[in-house]
């Protein structure tokens, strides 16, 4: 009896050995969990904070960079040189790729990087006041030399407008002695001559008793044409508008106003301003004149200078 009772104590003091082994082993472990957990929230508030500043970091680096465009720009405008602001640029962005790697992140580093990014900037703050400046100078100068250069372009202009009246003026001038130095035809007359040579006159013929048509008349006076030798043109018309020509007797040719017209015939005259009196003939040879009212036109010298008419029944 007493050796079953000692064996249920020593059982008992065994469970009460296990149960605080067990305990103790659950304190150990709770110790390791909790000192874990300490750690893993202490890399977690670096982590944070290593994050948020990569972020403030790449924010600054946007910032500059857009800046940096600016400052391009502008100097591009005044007319600068911007190489080195380029070759800048193109660092910057290699460091805003740097930063995707934040095991490789250096604050102190970035810090330096923004620094010097900014010093740079105010650098060329300064120098597009001074480029500002110098172009405020140029563009006096160039005002200066445009209010000259307008001057001149105006005087330039009432000079050519000037030339342009008088060239407008002498041309008119000289048309107007062109025109007045035209001939005239006065007195025009239009007799038929008979195969026999016979003249009628009166401007109303009958048609069988037609071989020959003789137009005469006085050139007037003009003491403005030269007196030298002049072509006069005779175009006579028939009742339908057709011109009587015969290329075998004499018709021809000639230039009016930049048109060819035919011509019946055609006589030269040495002008001697004294009202001369000149015969013009035309044969029909064996063509039958139409009845109805014929016109005569006179030209010489690229003028019309006189017209007159018959009647053939």
């Amino acid at each position: 009896m007493d050796y079953n009772q000692e064996q249920k104590r020593d059982r008992k003091t065994l469970l009460w050995a296990a149960l605080a082994i067990l305990a103790l082993l659950n304190i150990v472990l709770l110790y390791f969990f909790y000192q874990e957990r300490q750690e893993n929230e202490s890399k977690d508030t670096i982590i944070a904070a290593k994050t948020e500043e990569v972020l403030f970091t790449k924010t600054k680096l946007d910032s500059i960079s857009i800046q940096l465009d600016a400052k391009i720009a502008e100097i591009q405008q005044l007319g600068g040189s911007v190489d080195s602001l380029i070759a800048l640029k193109q660092q910057l962005e290699k460091d805003k790729q740097s930063l995707q790697s934040k095991n490789a992140y250096s604050a102190k580093t970035y810090e330096d990087k923004i620094r010097s990014y900014e010093a740079i900037l105010s650098q060329k703050d300064r120098d597009i006041a001074q480029l500002k400046e110098e172009l405020g100078i140029v563009t006096a100068r160039n005002e200066e030399l445009s209010q000259t250069v307008t001057g001149l372009q105006s005087e330039r202009e009432a000079l050519a407008d000037s030339v342009t009246n008088f060239a407008v003026q002498n041309r008119e001038l000289s048309e107007k002695v062109t025109i007045a130095s035209a001939l005239r035809a006065e007195n025009i007359r239009v007799n038929a001559l008979t195969a026999k040579g016979k003249e009628r006159e009166g401007g109303n013929y009958k048609a069988r008793r037609i071989d020959q048509l003789k137009v005469s008349f006085v050139l007037g006076e003009n003491s403005i044409a030269k007196q030298d030798r002049k072509d006069v043109f005779m175009r006579i018309l028939d009742p339908n508008g057709a011109v009587l020509s015969d290329m075998a007797t004499g018709s021809g040719a000639f230039v009016h106003n930049g048109r060819e017209m035919i011509y019946s015939s055609k006589e030269a005259v040495n002008f001697t301003n004294s009202r001369q009196n000149l015969d013009i003939y035309y044969g029909k040879g064996g063509v039958p004149l139409k009845d109805g009212k014929y016109t005569v036109e006179l030209y010489s010298e690229g003028f019309k200078i006189g017209q007159g008419d018959f009647t053939v029944k």
